[in-house]
């Protein structure tokens, strides 16, 4: 029996401020980069206030890879078994580009983290990560065996989808910088992808 009385609504609003300034400061140097002294200035809160929070820089970093996790699988979780096949990968095309658009810092944090050699989130990507790619391979290799979408190996599919989507999170300087101030990234690429996917996919 759970016996932790639950965190009052001051606690709950300096975890919640620890955990954003945390994504800012690991989601710009990384986790070997990144200090408690960073994350405290940023946070506006003392050092040993957000220890008291939180013991280490480890404990809050995974605490921000546990979620980050969960909403990095939603779109996929959202891919419909029985629905149209281009269309549902189009969506999960949607969807991650979207991701990528409104949380740049969270796909660059877990981008740092697999750079590094995912040392604090091997059992995740083993387990919930492969699990769910696992499944959704099976999904898309019975659409390709029925003639719905072409012949294309799922996981390589998948991981396709990841590169094109997140490239425009983690790489948003390089591409700002190519295109320029008045341009929306995001638009063309939804646009460029749909006909991508469409054309890739045709069985």
């Amino acid at each position: 029996m759970n016996m932790t009385p639950p965190r009052t609504r001051i606690q709950r609003k300096n975890r919640k401020t620890i955990l954003d300034a945390a994504l800012e400061v690991f989601s710009q140097h990384g986790f070997r980069g990144a200090t408690l002294d960073q994350i405290a200035t940023q946070s506006g809160l003392s050092k040993p206030n957000l220890l008291y929070y939180f013991p280490s820089k480890e404990v809050v970093h995974i605490t921000l890879l546990s979620t980050l996790m969960e909403t990095w699988l939603d779109p996929l979780r959202e891919m419909d078994p029985d629905g149209d096949p281009v269309e549902e990968i189009l969506a999960y095309v949607r969807r991650k580009l979207e991701m990528s658009r409104d949380f740049p810092r969270e796909s660059r944090l877990f981008a740092n983290e697999i750079v590094q050699g995912a040392p604090r989130m091997q059992t995740a990507l083993a387990t919930d990560l492969k699990g769910l790619v696992d499944d959704k391979a099976v999904v898309l290799r019975a659409w390709a065996d029925a003639g719905k979408i072409a012949a294309v190996d799922p996981h390589h599919l998948i991981f396709s989808i990841w590169a094109l989507t997140q490239h425009y999170a983690d790489f948003d300087v390089q591409v700002q910088a190519v295109l320029g101030p008045d341009r929306d990234p995001y638009a063309e690429a939804e646009a460029f992808l749909r006909t991508l996917f469409t054309k890739l996919l045709a069985p």
